[in-house]
C-alpha cells in the first residue's frame, strides 16, 4: 500500500513538475502553456518516455483540472457585458459555430468516417479559445477597441454555444438517436437558463450571510461548492460536468466580490489545470502520424479549421470595415482547451480512434501557436475608433468600447 502511493506521489510530482519547467521553456518562446503542457504530456507519457502511465487517477485529476479550468473561463467573463456587444458578435458567434462545424463534418464523411466520428470532428473544430486571444489582446493594449469586444463577445458566445454542442454529442453513445438528441438539447438549454437565470439571485441572497460564517474564507467554499454541485448536476443529467462549472463561474462573475476570490482560484488553477493537459499529451499516440493518410487528414482539417474561422468569423463583422473583419476573424481561429475537451471526452467514450485524436490534438496546436503573431501583425496599425469611419457593433455598446486603444 505504501509503495503504491509513493509511486503515485512520485507520478503527480513528474507531471507537475514537466508541465512548469516546459511552461518556463515556453514563455521565452512565446509558446502559450496549454501547448507546452500538451508536449509535456506527450514526451512523459507511455508513448515516449514512459515515466507516468495513464491510470483512473490520473483521469480523475484531469477532470478536476476540467472543472477548474472552465469555472476560471466563467469567472472572467460577466453575462451582462455580453448582452452588450451587439448583433455583429451574436452573427459572428453564430457563423463561427455553423461554418466550422459543418466544414469538419462534412470532410470526414467524405474521407469515409462514421457519422459519430464526423460530429465529434466538427464539434472540435467550433470553440475559439477565449483565454489564448484575450490575453494577447490585452498584452498590445487593444481590449477597449470595438473589434476586441467583438471578438471576445463572440468567442464567449461560441464557447457556450460548444457547451450545448458538447452536451449532445456526449450522449451519442448508441449512435445518432433524433429523440435523444432532441431531449438532450432542451435540458441542456433549460439548465443552462435556470442557472444563468436563479443561480445569480441566489448568490446574491447568500453572499451576505455566508460572509458572517467564522474561519476561513467563507466565500471561497462557497464557490467551490457550487462549482462541484453544478458538475455534478449536469454530469447526472447527462450533460459535460465542465457545463457545471462553466455556468458556475458565470454566476460569480456578477458578484462584487469576485476580485477576492480570483487570487485563489488562479492558484487551485496553477496546481490543478495542467493535470489536464499533460494527460490529454499523454492519450496521443505519435505514431499515428507516421501514417501519410493521417498527416494529409490533420493538413486538410487544420487547413479548414483556419479558413472556417477566418473566412465566416470575418464576413460576418464586414459592417466593421475590411481590415477589422480579418481581425475579428483571427481572432477567432485559436481552438484552445474547449477542443482539446471535445476530443478527450470523444476517446474516453470509444466513440473515436487514436487517429482522429492525434488529428484534433494537431488542429488544436497549430491553430493555437499561429493565432498569436498573426493577430500582433494584424493590430500592429491601430484600429480606427468607433467615434470615426468604423462604425460600432450596436447602438447600446458601452461608451468606452469607442476609444482608440490604449498604449
Amino acid at each position: 500500500m505504501e509503495e503504491h502511493s509513493t509511486q503515485i506521489l512520485f507520478q503527480i510530482f513528474v507531471i507537475f513538475t514537466a508541465a512548469k519547467l516546459l511552461g518556463v521553456v515556453g514563455v521565452r518562446f512565446g509558446v502559450p502553456a496549454v501547448i507546452s503542457e500538451i508536449v509535456a504530456g506527450i514526451l512523459i507519457g507511455p508513448n515516449l518516455l514512459n515515466l507516468v502511465q495513464i491510470e483512473e487517477w490520473t483521469q480523475a485529476l484531469a477532470g478536476l483540472g476540467a472543472i477548474i479550468l472552465l469555472f476560471d473561463v466563467g469567472l472572467d467573463q460577466k453575462l451582462s457585458d455580453l448582452l452588450k456587444v451587439g448583433k455583429t458578435a451574436l452573427a459572428v458567434a453564430n457563423a463561427g459555430v455553423v461554418v466550422p462545424f459543418f466544414l469538419g463534418y462534412g470532410l470526414m464523411l467524405l474521407a469515409g468516417y462514421g457519422q459519430i466520428e464526423s460530429i465529434f470532428m466538427g464539434a472540435a473544430m467550433v470553440a475559439t479559445s477565449v483565454g489564448i486571444t484575450a490575453r494577447v489582446l490585452q498584452e498590445m493594449g487593444v481590449l477597449k477597441t470595438v473589434v476586441a469586444t467583438v471578438i471576445l463577445g463572440a468567442a464567449v458566445i461560441d464557447d457556450i454555444l460548444a457547451m450545448i454542442m458538447l452536451a449532445i454529442i456526449s450522449s451519442l453513445r448508441e449512435g445518432v438517436d433524433y429523440v435523444q438528441i432532441a431531449t438532450v438539447t432542451g435540458m441542456a438549454i433549460g439548465f443552462t437558463v435556470f442557472i444563468l437565470v436563479v443561480g445569480e439571485r441566489v448568490v446574491r441572497r447568500v453572499t451576505p450571510r455566508v460572509q458572517r460564517f467564522a474561519g476561513g474564507d467563507p466565500m471561497f467554499s462557497l464557490a467551490l461548492i457550487i462549482c462541484l454541485g453544478l458538475s455534478l448536476a449536469a454530469a447526472k443529467i447527462k450533460i459535460a460536468a465542465i457545463i457545471g462549472a462553466f455556468l458556475a463561474g458565470l454566476v460569480f462573475s456578477e458578484e462584487e466580490l469576485t476580485t477576492r476570490l480570483k487570487p485563489k482560484i488562479h492558484a487551485l488553477y496553477e496546481f490543478l489545470v495542467p493535470f489536464f493537459f499533460v494527460t490529454m499529451g499523454m492519450q496521443m499516440d505519435l505514431r499515428v502520424l507516421a501514417r501519410g493518410d493521417i498527416l494529409l487528414l490533420a493538413s486538410v482539417v487544420t487547413a479548414l479549421a483556419i479558413l472556417g474561422k477566418l473566412g465566416a468569423c470575418g464576413l460576418a463583422a464586414y459592417r466593421l470595415g475590411g481590415r477589422q473583419a480579418i481581425q475579428v476573424g483571427m481572432g477567432m481561429v485559436p481552438r484552445g482547451e474547449v477542443g482539446i475537451i471535445v476530443a478527450s471526452i470523444g476517446l474516453g467514450m470509444g466513440t473515436i480512434s487514436d487517429e482522429i485524436y492525434g488529428v484534433v490534438i494537431i488542429m488544436v496546436l497549430v491553430t493555437t501557436l499561429m493565432a498569436p503573431p498573426a493577430l500582433k501583425v494584424l493590430f500592429a496599425k491601430p484600429s480606427a475608433p468607433a467615434g470615426g469611419a468604423v462604425p460600432p457593433p450596436t447602438a447600446g455598446a458601452e461608451p468606452e468600447q469607442s476609444n482608440p486603444p490604449s498604449g
